[in-house]
């Protein structure tokens, strides 16, 4: 290939990662209608660019617009042919409504996505107060959310350091997701097999999960339960943890008993 033909390479690239910005931008609004400067800012794209690449994806059907941009039936539809081999909430939904019940605390399910992790599926607990910070659709990088600390946690140990190698997540986190606390909440992890995020999205706002191994034993999922920092002291660890790990156990059986592949 000449120069030309890998300059043109590289655009088309770059065209498609844009767009790959933007329907994730889309998807973690949970249906919320959003605005065109609104996807700028979350994509890092110029608004110009961001609206053309919009109405390119409206013609297509990809998104909609209504009293703002969201994603449209095609994405519907593209979605649901991709779930039946990606999705797992049938499989693992009476395991999150169990978490729910023996907890009270809000339980959630969330799979890896590159170096992301999208929620799927929440099951409201029975205690009155309740954490707001997870919901179905809202993404996060590794490391961040207790269900992308427990899978950080659970992968080899060479993949793991190339996440941490590249990742930088004070400037966007705040310094306690800088590597040494980062490092010190994956190395107890490993030790206990669940994961304990202490309030460093929303103060008070406590959250563990344990991860869920597919049929190749790598962590693709996470079981979640999130609640109010009273809510989890030393002694209510050991149990949501214990809890956490069973169902993700459950799960995992399953996976492996279907072969189900991420």
């Amino acid at each position: 290939m000449d120069d030309a033909g890998v300059a043109v390479a590289e655009q088309g690239a770059q065209v498609v990662a844009r767009v790959g910005a933007v329907l994730r931008a889309l998807s973690a609004r949970a249906g919320e209608p959003a605005s065109t400067a609104e996807v700028a800012a979350a994509t890092g794209l110029t608004r110009p660019t961001a609206h053309r690449l919009l109405a390119a994806l409206a013609a297509e059907g990809l998104v909609d617009r209504d009293s703002g941009w969201v994603l449209g039936p095609e994405a519907y539809i593209l979605g649901a042919v991709a779930a039946d081999r990606y999705d797992i909430t049938a499989l693992a939904a009476d395991a999150v409504r169990a978490v729910a019940r023996a907890t009270g605390e809000s339980s959630f399910l969330s799979a890896r996505r590159g170096d992301e992790t999208v929620c799927l599926m929440r099951e409201e607990g029975s205690f009155p107060l309740r954490s707001h910070v997870l919901y179905e659709g809202i993404r996060f990088p590794l490391g961040v959310a207790s269900a992308g600390l427990a899978i950080l946690a659970m992968l080899p140990e060479a993949e793991r350091e190339a996440y941490l190698a590249r990742a930088d997540l004070v400037p966007d986190w705040g310094p306690g997701h800088g590597e040494g606390p980062l490092r010190q909440r994956l190395a107890a992890a490993r030790s206990t097999g669940y994961v304990v995020n202490p309030g460093l999205i929303v103060e008070g706002s406590w959250g563990m999960a344990a991860a869920i191994f597919d049929a190749a034993g790598r962590p693709a999922w996470a079981l979640s339960a999130t609640g109010v920092e009273q809510r989890f002291g030393p002694d209510r660890q050991a149990q949501i943890g214990r809890v956490l790990l069973d169902q993700a156990h459950e799960v995992t059986r399953r996976l492996r008993a279907g072969a189900h592949r991420p």
